[in-house]
């Protein structure tokens, strides 16, 4: 399989609490020189760090500067947070385009001076449903770009307008207007990422082929849906296959089906830490305080697989729209999960609704006919940083008021790593994690403005404004419609460490050490082992 991504390929025991007990052997990488490793470096000339953790003997990457597209149009950024802050830097390097040409319009006054020292314009001012129009329809027209990194600013209203006017648009996530997302006069149901998506996606037959919309593209959902490409790639490349790299939905499905791939996690553990620990009444995170909120109240959601033979209790199905998820009663903040990756070793994390966990499964799934064959489940397991989960505790036993301050960890952080990837489950050979391992020095050194996780968020911006810029015509289309290899290029410079990790973890490891648990050792891929109760 040539052309592919280069990942470190190591092989990590479960017994990652001792370090002595991790077999570091290089495993065959399944693309190009079997022998190379990231950045081209000899697997051989790798060096175990001091915790057991494969590292490359690497001299550091020159600061990223390429240009990779050219934009003579206009450039309209909804929102300023963190991530707007974060990406406008990195679209002014990789993009031949000047100040002038962009326009930041956000509700708050935050990054006026970020914006001011790039020339940038920046208007304070709102959006809602009765002025979108008025405040958008005069700086935007065929060929301009809209990117959205709001929040509470209704993402289909936006696409909607962009096709109308023949502008192209990306988001980060699908939003909705203020109050979509903990409406009790809505049902759990409708105020899911399910049906936002799913909103989302009706668009198509109205303007089929129009100016190019690209939904959910930061790093997940988004970059981490281009990961999952790569591990099955690789994976198919260990076991010899031999085929070509799948092109179609449908090959991708059956690729995973080959491979046994029954469950896919997006896991990621943020171990930033600040030199101010968190204060009571005060809600602190590594990137935007009220997206994570907004998310962690909505509903528990994961796509739900073929394999799977435990329905939860307080699982419910939709009635609407293609059937590839299902949602739990109990918000997502209050729910977890077991899961695992490389640096970490295996934790509890949250089960955070995400888009992509919809959007991989509906992607990977094969049907004979009207009935679903196979689909992998698929879900997010998050362990944010120990100053988040502290503030998610205090913000659940609140019953969910939120608290009366937000600190956003951005300058006060002085050491740690955003831990992002995917973990594919069920394949012979174990588990296999591939993602980013980017440390806060890093993220400083190849970008401003940034942390390691808003990076991994922006890099993936960057690569998706990139692609569409190169694909103007290509309608609304999802992360696992694009091409993964272009999107990780471009986005790669500012990931740290891309790996690809083995491991023989399984959610049924160590179990029933305490007490006797209700488990399924007839599979341990099943939910009902992974769901932590």
């Amino acid at each position: 399989m040539a052309g592919l991504v280069p990942a470190i390929h190591v092989f990590f025991s479960s017994a990652r609490a001792h370090p002595g007990c991790v077999d570091t052997r290089a495993k065959p990488a399944g693309h190009g020189d079997l022998n190379q490793g990231l950045s081209g470096a000899p697997l051989d000339n790798r060096r175990v760090g001091s915790y057991g953790v494969p590292t490359l003997a690497t001299s550091r990457q020159a600061m990223p500067d390429a240009k990779h597209a050219a934009f003579s149009g206009r450039f309209v950024i909804v929102g300023f947070g963190s991530i707007g802050q974060g990406v406008l830097p990195l679209l002014l390097r990789h993009l031949e385009i000047r100040p002038d040409q962009v326009t930041i319009i956000t509700a708050e006054p935050r990054g006026r001076q970020i914006a001011a020292e790039y020339g940038v314009r920046f208007i304070e001012a709102a959006l809602w449903q009765g002025n979108y129009r008025a405040r958008l329809q005069p700086r935007l027209g065929p060929g301009d770009f809209l990117l959205n990194v709001s929040v509470e600013v209704a993402s289909v209203a936006l696409i909607e307008l962009c096709q109308e006017l023949g502008a192209l648009y990306l988001d980060t996530c699908t939003e909705p207007w203020p109050g979509g997302y903990t409406d009790p006069n809505l049902s759990p149901s409708a105020r899911s990422n399910y049906a936002l998506r799913e909103s989302a996606l009706e668009l198509r037959s109205q303007y089929p082929l129009g100016p190019t919309a690209v939904l959910t593209h930061g790093a997940n959902p988004g970059l981490v849906s281009h990961f999952v490409k790569q591990a099955l790639v690789d994976l198919a490349g260990d076991a010899g296959s031999g085929e070509a790299i799948p092109q179609l939905g449908s090959d991708w499905a059956a690729l995973a089906e080959r491979l046994g791939v029954k469950a896919i996690h997006i896991a990621e553990r943020d171990t930033q830490v600040a030199n101010q620990p968190k204060e009571p009444g005060e809600f602190v995170n590594t990137w935007s305080i009220d997206g994570f909120i907004s998310e962690g109240s909505q509903p528990a959601e994961l796509g739900w697989g073929t394999h799977e033979v435990h329905f939860p209790n307080d699982g419910h199905r939709h009635d609407f729209g293609g059937g590839a998820a299902i949602y739990l009663m109990r918000p997502g903040a209050a729910t977890r999960v077991r899961s695992w990756t490389p640096l970490e070793g295996p934790y509890h994390g949250y089960l955070i609704t995400h888009g992509e966990s919809i959007s991989i499964a509906d992607y990977l799934t094969l049907r004979d006919g009207d009935q679903v064959r196979y689909r992998p489940t698929c879900h997010y397991a998050y362990h944010p940083c120990d100053d988040a989960v502290l503030s998610l505790h205090e913000y659940a036993g609140k019953n969910w008021q939120q608290q009366p301050r937000q600190r956003l960890m951005m300058n006060e952080v002085i050491a740690g790593t955003d831990e992002l990837g995917v973990l594919l489950m069920g394949s012979p050979k174990g588990v296999y994690w591939y993602g980013s391992r980017l440390t806060i020095a890093e993220a400083r050194r190849v970008a401003p403005h940034n942390n390691a996780t808003s990076l991994q968020v922006t890099a993936a911006v960057l690569g998706g404004v990139i692609w569409a810029l190169e694909n103007p015509r290509a309608g609304i289309v999802e992360p696992e419609e694009m091409d993964y290899r272009r999107v990780i290029d471009i986005a790669r410079p500012y990931l740290g460490d891309l790996v690809g990790v083995y491991g023989d973890w399984t959610p049924l490891a160590d179990r029933e050490r305490l007490f006797p648990e209700e488990l399924d050792r007839d599979d341990p891929w099943q939910f009902h082992n992974i769901r932590v109760r």
